[in-house]
């Protein structure tokens, strides 16, 4: 996978920082107005795209968060990828969340699938449908199929994806990002203990937001 972590600030926001800035401090001393928004601007992109670094929990049967925000869906719901009935777990991100992707579970990506799409609010249900979307199918170091979807949201213009079929990744290990709110929905088997529940915030990566049945 391509590596695409970053100390403090993700790398997809170092261009839209470095223009805004030099235009914040070019326009501090012509048009003082203007740079009063420019540097409004600057901070609320340099907030957006912070990337702090996050401990995944332990086990192998559990499931951590794959993005920062609010829980919106705990429940059984078709699998769009592989037509299984699943639990499914979903977070809405707005602005003010960190906007990395991080994996649930360590495994193997066995499929990766992009849908073009709509762009409805990402907290509406028909989002999950008719969204621009990005799939995992990750099968997990204990045998599971879980899915992973990257959904793009009302003003987000743009999912990025940094691993591929084939490739394993760990548990918490970034491997997306989207731009400006968005939502991110987990399936998992049937049996999976839901430990999130709708309304709760959580972190990506970190937090605990299901514990996978074990085999």
């Amino acid at each position: 996978m391509q590596k695409s972590r970053h100390p403090l600030i993700a790398r997809e926001g170092w261009s839209i920082l470095f223009v805004v800035g030099a235009a914040a401090v070019a326009s501090t001393y012509f048009l003082y107005w203007l740079a009063i928004l420019l540097w409004i601007v600057f901070f609320f992109s340099l907030q957006f795209f912070r990337d702090p670094p996050r401990t995944p929990p332990e086990g192998e049967s559990s499931v951590c968060a794959p993005a920062d925000g609010r829980v919106i869906v705990v429940g059984e719901a078709n699998n769009p990828m592989t037509g299984d009935r699943n639990l499914k777990i979903s977070i809405f991100m707005n602005v003010f969340n960190v906007h990395s992707n991080r994996l649930p579970v360590s495994g193997k990506i066995v499929e990766r699938r992009y849908s073009a799409g709509k762009f409805f609010n990402a907290a509406l249900d028909k989002a999950s449908d008719r969204n621009e979307q990005n799939a995992l199918v990750i099968e997990s170091d204990g045998g599971q199929k879980i899915t992973c979807i990257q959904i793009a949201g009302l003003i987000a213009r743009r999912i990025l994806c940094y691993i591929s079929e084939g490739e394993r990744g760990r548990k918490g290990e970034r491997f997306g990002f989207i731009r400006f709110g968005s939502r991110v929905d987990v399936y998992l088997p049937l049996g999976s203990k839901p430990i999130a529940a709708v309304g709760d915030k959580v972190v990506g990566g970190q937090s605990i937001v299901a514990e996978l049945e074990r085999n």
